[in-house]
Order: structure tokens, then sequence, then C-alpha cells
């Protein structure tokens, strides 16, 4: 048996914050952020509407991005003290995140955290409070979904708890509040629902239910996300409903390994925060061309790609164009395309904020956890450490493929193997058989994208997937493993005529 959750009402439109004036209650514990609903006259409204309800009001204000248990804590803190029995949080994903959170803590003070991060395993909520939740931000959706984002700052982790006691009773979205968000807001809470929308149209949970609003989701993100970075408020509007629409989905067939790199890599670094929504876009090209290894996954990107019209006839081909394309839209968006190019608050920039050395000395026990995380489970196939690795590794590959003009050389190569059934590597000579037909095939398959790439001016992070997968299926015939040393060797025999 599946579920499918919703919150019980969901108010649309522009002017629909008024809606709140028909709740009926007694008191309410309005959650907000760093003061934007206040600057822009939305707190204000929200808090006359309550108030015309004949509720008293009590405000949380200031929850910070990334919002922490501490700050969780406190906020339950000061609703035991006010007792509401509506809690009506508004703003981004953080303050509505908070909220949820700080909700169990209200109704159960002897709660620990720690038994709030084993998925789906909260006390029953409602006891004392209903909740409402009116987002201002079109991306993560929160108003719709049965997740909560919490950091623990002493471990450096981002903790998705997941349960469906928190979906909102209520969710207001209101288009108008979604107008007064900045360009780069824009790009990476888009990218953030288009992710939303992807993982959980591939997802091991998917069903008949989240693939209809994931689909038409993602036709509506594709259509109308640059618009809205562009400044068009009717594409801000169509965009704040489509991130409500893949919310709906991936609240109930769940993510995958996008969401856990991101909530991994999230806050593990001292240099700064990787965004969400911007470490979303960085990895789901990549996390594609991974899942795309099983057959199923790879016949619902092509699914993706047929709906919004990017072209192909194989099912590889059509993959590899729904990457290209998110590709672009990062561009477009001016978001990195790798963690080397991350910039602060999430823009391109040709030297990382994030230090090198760090990165790959927290290497194994970021990829450790996100192994462990929530979003793994659901995800098509299920990584080793070594995988997640390779997936999180910010230089992808070791050997820049710019550097030389071997590709050619590699290719041609790979076809005499083909063709007269043998490789000479490291003075051994290595019989290929039918069972290597189809890696040689792969590979070749590979490096055509690459000279593509490099033909097209790309970047080196664009096909260094491709690059690595040639690699791999290289290292299947002579039956080793692909680390650097191999790659590095099998790149200067055969690229470089060493």
């Amino acid at each position: 048996m599946s579920r499918f959750t919703i919150p019980r009402d969901l108010y649309h439109g522009k002017g629909s914050l008024e809606e709140l004036k028909n709740l009926q209650g007694k008191k309410a514990m309005v959650v907000v952020g760093g003061g934007s609903m206040k600057r822009f006259g939305f707190l204000d409204q929200a808090v006359a509407y309550l108030k015309e309800a004949g509720m008293e009001v009590a405000l949380i204000e200031g929850v910070e991005p990334d919002p922490s248990v501490t700050t969780v804590l406190k906020g339950a803190e000061k609703m035991r003290e006010f007792e509401p029995d509506w809690i009506v949080a508004m703003g981004g994903g953080s303050p509505i995140d908070a909220a949820k959170a700080m909700w169990a803590f209200y109704e159960y003070p002897d709660t620990k955290f720690e038994d709030l991060c084993t998925p789906f395993n909260f006390p029953t909520l409602r006891t004392k409070a209903k909740f409402c939740a009116i987002p201002s931000t079109s991306g993560t959706a929160t108003e719709v979904t049965a997740f909560s984002v919490i950091t623990d700052y002493d471990k450096g982790i981002k903790y998705p708890l997941a349960d469906f006691n928190i979906t909102p009773d209520i969710a207001i979205v209101d288009s108008a509040l979604a107008e007064t968000m900045p360009k780069k807001l824009v790009a990476h809470t888009g990218m953030d629902a288009m992710t939303h929308a992807i993982e959980a149209y591939v997802s091991t949970l998917h069903c008949n239910y989240t693939d209809a609003v994931a689909l038409h989701a993602i036709k509506m993100i594709h259509k109308e996300l640059k618009k809205s970075f562009d400044g068009c408020m009717t594409a801000r509007a169509e965009m704040h409903d489509a991130q409500c629409l893949a919310g709906m989905a991936f609240s109930n067939a769940l993510l995958g390994i996008v969401h856990s790199m991101a909530h991994k890599t999230g806050a593990a670094y001292t240099g700064d925060h990787i965004i969400h929504g911007c470490a979303n876009a960085m990895y789901l090209p990549k996390v594609i061309k991974y899942n795309a290894k099983n057959e199923e996954a790879a016949e619902r990107y092509a699914q993706i790609a047929d709906h919004i019209g990017l072209g192909g006839t194989t099912t590889a081909e059509k993959v590899d164009a729904l990457i290209a394309e998110l590709r672009s839209m990062n561009d477009q968006l001016d978001i990195p395309q790798a963690i080397k190019f991350y910039g602060a608050g999430g823009v391109k920039a040709e030297t990382s904020i994030i230090d090198e050395a760090e990165f790959l000395e927290k290497l194994p026990a970021v990829a450790a956890n996100a192994i462990g995380d929530a979003c793994t489970g659901s995800n098509p196939r299920q990584p080793s450490q070594e995988e997640m690795e390779k997936l999180l590794d910010k230089k992808v590959i070791s050997v820049s493929a710019k550097e030389h003009l071997g590709i050619n050389e590699l290719e041609e190569t790979i076809k005499t193997m083909f063709f007269h059934g043998k490789l000479e590597f490291n003075d051994e000579v290595y019989i290929t058989n039918v069972r290597h037909k189809a890696a040689l095939k792969n590979a070749c398959d590979s490096l055509a994208m690459v000279r593509k790439s490099i033909a097209d001016g790309m970047p080196e992070d664009f096909y260094s997937i491709d690059l690595m997968s040639a690699y791999e299926e290289l290292g299947k015939i002579i039956g080793e493993a692909v680390d650097d040393d191999l790659v590095n060797e099998i790149f200067s025999k055969f690229c470089m005529g060493k």
C-alpha cells in the first residue's frame, strides 16, 4: 500500500494571504525569518488578518537560513509559554522548516532531536496546535511536504526530518510574496524545485499520483524559470505553483542522492555554506549520469526529455540531452557547474571559496554521511563509498582533457580493440571478447560526447563525467578499479603517446 499526503486545504493565487482571517482559533504564533516579510509589509498583513479572525498573536522572528537545533529549541520554549492553537510559518523554507520542528518540541517537550532524525518517527501532532505554512520563495515547497531540514552546527551536518505528521494542515501559496525575491534566490530555489520533481519522478517509490505532478512541474519550471529570473512576474506566479506541485511529488515519492549530497556538503566546510538549491543544481547532472546506468531510471530520464521536447532517438541520447539542458539552465542562471567554481553566495567564480585541502580531507566522511542520508534509500542506485566520493569530488577527474588533443587517439585505440580483439597495456596483452564489446562501444560513445563538448567550447566540468565513463569502460576490460593512478596511466599511454 502507498500513501499520498498533502495539506487538507491549499489556497493559491495572488491575494490568497487574506484566507488567514478565516482561521478558527484563540492564539496564533507567527514564525518568520530575517526580515523580508516585515520589510515588504506581508507580516503586518498576516497579523492583521489573524486578529480579524479573533486571535491573539505572538511572533518568533529572526529564524536564520539553514535553521539550527538551538533556534528550534528556543522557539519551542516560546511556544510553550504562549500556548498557541495555530502555528503560522511564513517566509522561505528556513522559517517554515524551523517551525515544523518547533511544533514537535512544543507538543512533546521531552522529545530528543536524535529521535526525530529517524525517518517517520515523530510523535502524533495536533494535540495542541494546527499548522499553516505560507511560502515566500519558489523552491522548497515545505508548505506541502512531510519534510524539514535542520542543521546541527556542532557536527556540521544538515538533517532532513521526515514524517507525514509535519505536513501542514493549510498551505497558502500567494504569488505576491514571491514577487519580492532577488534574482539569485529565484535561480537557486527554482533549480531546487526542478531537482525535487526530477528526483521524485525517478524515485524507487514513485507512483501514478506523484508522476503526474512531477512531470507537469518539470514542464512548467523548464518553461518559466528563466523568464522568472529575468523579472517576468507572470512567470514568477507560474513558478510559485510549479514548485508547489514538485513538493507534492517528492513529499510522497521521496528524493535521491542529489539531496543526500546537498544535505551533507551544505554545512561541512569552513569557507562558507553551500547554498542548498545551488548544490542541487551542481550535483543533478552528474547524478543523472550515474543513475542512468540503471535501465529503468534511464528510461524515466528519457521520458522527461521527451516531455520537455529535447529530442534524441535513443534512450542514451535523450538522457544526454537532459543533462546538457540542465547544465545550460545553470549557465543561464549564473549557477556554477561544480564546487570548484563555487563563489560566495552561490555564483560562478574562477576560484572556489571551498578550500581544496579541506574538501579532500573531509571527502570520505562527507561521502559516508551522504550514503547514510534519509534520501539515499529511494535513489535508483545505491552508491558505494568509492562511488559517492567520485560523485562528490570537485575535480571529478585528475587529468584535464583540455591539456591534450588525444581524444581521437584514444578513440582509435578503442576501435582497434573492438575490431582486432586485443589490448596491449603495461607489457600485458588483454584479449577482448564478446563480453567486452558493450564496454568498448560505451567508451566510444562517451568519447564522442567529449569530442563534441570540446568542439562546442564547453568547460571541462561539462564533459569530465563522459571522459571518466570512457576510462571506466576500459577498466572493465583490464579488470582493475579505475582510480586516479590508473586513469593517468591510460591517459599517458593512449592519449599522450608516452
